[in-house]
């Protein structure tokens, strides 16, 4: 956040009180800056990606690190494995800095042209969630929203929740542990292809399955049930990849309901409703549980997964 001249005064002459965490500060007054370093070397883990995020040096990054430990008369960070780690004093703190970027978003959109709410999200889902099921509501919201802003973040790998490297994140398993709030958005059914005629030489389809990352889900143990995991001759995290070949009538694979509507009534293909669905998972950072601009996206990306686990074969019940 790059705040207005008058609001970095504001901060600089009033001053913060951090004995909320367990500090004896001497009365100077505060750098917003320097505050914001704190978080940007949390997020990152590093001096450097610090220095990235906030478009600086690293050595900059360091000089104002350490003149605010000695402000503070605490460590801040501590090197572990080549990451720094935060203190359980850093952490109290951050929460602060948290508190303190919202109260400054709010005081610098007063007066502002923006209609209603205004602020920015960030989102991290798979390719194909972000794709098929957030993208082709996107442009409603973004019209009745003119002042939210949604970070779009793509990617098959989970996002480090922990570390604040996004707002909201939709999970495909639920996670174990986490200072995070979580919602269930829905339930998912998954179907499994077959091709009702093989034109290879062998007269077998080709199996697509999984990595061995994924073996925990429905759709690797459906595979395994049947035998069918060790002859896959196609691995892939990519549900693209696999309707595709899937739609060639030369493989068998599994999709989730939202991505093979058209394929269910296809008569070349053979689909198997999977037993076990798919559970999906909204992960939200506590801190943001109550903020405008972060439940508008919350309840959107909800209406997204309404209609999600609907998809069935029209010859069902």
């Amino acid at each position: 956040m790059i705040l207005g001249l008058h609001t970095r005064r504001y901060f600089a002459a009033s001053g913060c009180d951090f004995a909320v965490c367990g500090l004896r500060v001497r009365s100077l007054p505060m750098d917003w800056d320097d505050l914001r370093i704190i978080a940007a070397i949390r997020a990152s883990g590093s001096y450097a990606g610090a220095g990235t995020r906030l478009r600086i040096n690293e050595t900059t990054v360091a000089r104002r690190l350490d003149r605010l430990q000695k402000s503070l008369g605490v460590t801040l960070f501590d090197a572990v494995d080549g990451v720094r780690k935060p203190t359980a004093q850093c952490e109290e703190i951050l929460l602060r800095i948290q508190d303190i970027e919202r109260h400054v978003a709010e005081i610098e959109t007063v007066g502002s042209n923006s209609p209603g709410i205004t602020g920015s999200v960030r989102i991290a889902a798979t390719n194909a969630i972000m794709e098929e099921l957030l993208a082709p509501h996107l442009p409603d919201f973004l019209l009745n929203h003119p002042g939210v802003t949604l970070q779009l973040m793509t990617s098959n790998q989970n996002v480090d929740f922990s570390r604040w490297q996004a707002d909201l994140a939709i999970r495909l398993r639920k996670p174990d542990k986490g200072d995070f709030k979580i919602v269930k958005l829905t339930t998912l059914r998954l179907y499994f292809f077959e091709p009702e005629m093989v034109s290879s030489h062998r007269g077998e389809a080709v199996i697509c399955a999984y990595p061995a990352s994924l073996d925990l889900t429905p759709e690797s143990r459906f595979l395994k049930g049947r035998g069918l995991q060790p002859h896959s001759r196609v691995i892939s995290d990519n549900i693209r990849i696999v309707r595709t070949l899937i739609s060639s009538y030369r493989c068998s694979g599994i999709l989730p309901g939202y991505m093979c509507t058209d394929l269910l009534g296809d008569p070349k293909l053979r689909a198997t409703l999977l037993d076990e669905r798919r559970e999906i998972w909204l992960l939200i950072q506590r801190h943001l549980s109550s903020n405008p601009a972060a439940r508008l996206a919350i309840d959107w990306v909800r209406d997204c997964f309404a209609d999600a686990s609907i998809a069935r074969s029209p010859f069902q019940k």
